[in-house]
């Protein structure tokens, strides 16, 4: 596997996995993420990866060497990084992420329409008929940041950002598509909203989705919204 090690303060440093953001490269990130959950390492007290990147945060004080905390860490993960091979063949882990679209639930929808020149259902038909990829996981706790969205359907970000974007509302910002795990701020054009929770706080694992998640939207009904979201409850 290819990489570069680069500092990022006096006690991080970036693994640098590519340039571009891909399918391949995310599932190189991939594996070293989960490198680092299957091997304990005292000295490292966490790893966050990104789009390209996994950055790797350590404590000096328990690194013992002849030479800076940052050569040795460098040499340790070298040693390590070189013999992982990337499965080709993995499969992703695929999500169905159920959506109403449009309605008080998707105020921006026939914004996004009328940018593209096209009708909301057309919209509503792209967007659930793409291939999606989850490369990274930020932002708000549990934001996916998802790859694959059709062009067709891209608009810009709102010029006016909002106070507050509902739990679970789905959205378009230039050539991404998103869904908002918890009530925060944001620029995003709304076009629809999931009734799953994406973020539970109080779960091993906070965040439902995970970077190389592969993801499928699947319209549904008012009626079916609201029975899944009190079946959530």
């Amino acid at each position: 596997m290819k990489f570069t090690l680069e500092p990022l303060g006096d006690n991080s440093l970036i693994i640098e996995l590519g340039l571009d953001i891909s399918r391949e490269i995310q599932q190189k990130v991939k594996k070293v993420s989960s490198f680092f959950e299957e091997h304990s390492f005292d000295w490292v007290i966490e790893t966050v990866p990104g789009f390209t990147t996994v950055a790797v945060f350590y404590d000096p004080l328990k690194i013992n060497s002849d030479t800076l905390p940052y050569e040795k860490v460098c040499e340790e993960l070298t040693t390590h990084l070189e013999k992982l091979d990337v499965d080709e063949d993995a499969e992703p882990r695929i999500v169905e992420i159920p959506v109403c679209y449009g309605g008080e639930f998707g105020p921006d929808l026939e914004i996004v329409a009328d940018h593209n020149g096209i009708s909301t259902d057309e919209v509503i038909d792209i967007h659930s008929n793409g291939e999606y990829i989850v490369y990274m996981i930020g932002f708000a706790p549990g934001f996916p940041y998802i790859g694959g969205m059709s062009e067709k359907i891209a608009a810009p970000r709102r010029s006016n950002p909002r106070l507050k974007i509902p739990a679970g509302s789905v959205g378009i910002a230039g050539k991404q598509t998103g869904v908002y795990p918890i009530e925060t701020p944001g620029g995003w054009q709304l076009i629809g909203k999931t009734p799953r929770k994406l973020f539970l706080p109080e779960g091993e694992t906070p965040s439902f989705l995970q970077a190389g998640d592969q993801i499928k939207f699947v319209p549904i009904s008012i009626e079916e919204f609201q029975k899944m979201e009190e079946d959530e409850k």
